[in-house]
């Protein structure tokens, strides 16, 4: 089993959509990811920064799930990351009300020295030049290293952000921002464009219309789950990337074939996310869920035709 490292924020979120709102509750990018990535019993850990307001209980949570967390710096002066969102009727776009950087401006990674030869690197979404910190702090290069980005980076730290894709081997994004990288409407042309730019593959996420995995001039697709209730996105994303890295570091097999099965578990696991408030349904997950949940994805896609 490879070991894991994962970048990101572990945060304080509040959000509000059409079925309810939460006061401030556990979030942050890193935090899906982890927690994703543990239904794979992975040798995992969490580079990150919160402030002395962060619940003690909330890193015991994680340590609890097997997830080092010598990596997450408490600034006991500071106030952690905070973000706000409200989601429309439709769940697919939402308004940020509040953002808060607080200790997370200052911040400057430290990797772990015991994860410095970590073979899978998952760079949740933040600031370029964080990321970049992170691989340059890995000195052999990993098997392999994921990269998750947003719009926020294309519209105001392009260069640097094109700097760290062209040092990672997968990017995981979706469909809005593939098209506004590469000025390209076809999905299909804006993944070629991000490969020439040096990733070998590229997820394109679509919501709750699947995934898309490009490699070479082969294409992939895993459907969303339909679910009877959806009542927050928020780290959906994020559980996704958790879970295809955390795939992948438990297989140890980088291959696009193997590539595939990690799509699968990533669209598996974020189905589960975004059935309760925050990272609720994520703290409660079990295997026998992560299995029957499994069958129904495969009994979705699987069938036998007659061609005449």
């Amino acid at each position: 089993m490879s070991k894991l490292v994962i970048v990101g924020t572990v945060a304080f979120d509040a959000i509000e959509t059409p079925f309810g709102k939460t006061d401030k509750v556990l979030g942050g990018a890193a935090t899906y990811i982890a927690l994703a990535a543990s239904q794979f019993n992975v040798d995992g850990a969490i580079v990150s920064t919160v402030g002395g307001d962060f619940p003690l209980e909330y890193i015991d949570l994680l340590e609890k799930r097997g997830i080092d967390v010598s990596g997450i710096e408490i600034v006991e002066n500071g106030k952690t990351f905070f973000w706000s969102g409200k989601y429309h009727n439709d769940m697919n776009t939402r308004d940020t009300l509040v953002t808060e950087l607080n200790v997370l401006a200052d911040f400057k990674p430290v990797v772990p020295e015991s994860y410095r030869d970590s073979q899978v690197v998952m760079l949740g979404n933040l600031h370029p030049s964080v990321q970049m910190s992170v691989i340059e702090q890995i000195p052999n290069k990993p098997k392999i290293s994921i990269l998750d980005t947003m719009n926020y980076w294309m519209e105001h730290t392009l260069d640097e952000l094109m700097e760290v894709i062209s040092k990672v081997n997968v990017i995981t994004i979706n469909d809005a921002e593939a098209r506004q990288l590469t000025n390209e409407y076809s999905l299909v042309v804006a993944a070629k464009k991000i490969m020439k730019m040096g990733p070998d593959f590229v997820v394109i996420k679509k919501g709750e219309h699947g995934a898309l995995l490009f490699y070479d001039d082969e294409v992939f697709y895993a459907p969303a789950l339909p679910l009877e209730e959806v009542f927050d996105p928020t780290g959906a994303g994020d559980t996704f990337a958790g879970g295809f890295s955390g795939y992948l570091a438990n297989t140890e097999d980088y291959s696009y074939e193997n590539m595939k099965n990690a799509v699968i578990y990533g669209a598996s696991l974020a189905s589960f996310c975004v059935e309760r408030f925050g990272t609720e349904r994520m703290l409660e997950l079990n295997t026998k869920d992560v299995n029957k949940r499994l069958q129904q994805f495969k009994n979705l896609t699987q069938f036998d035709i007659q061609l005449t």
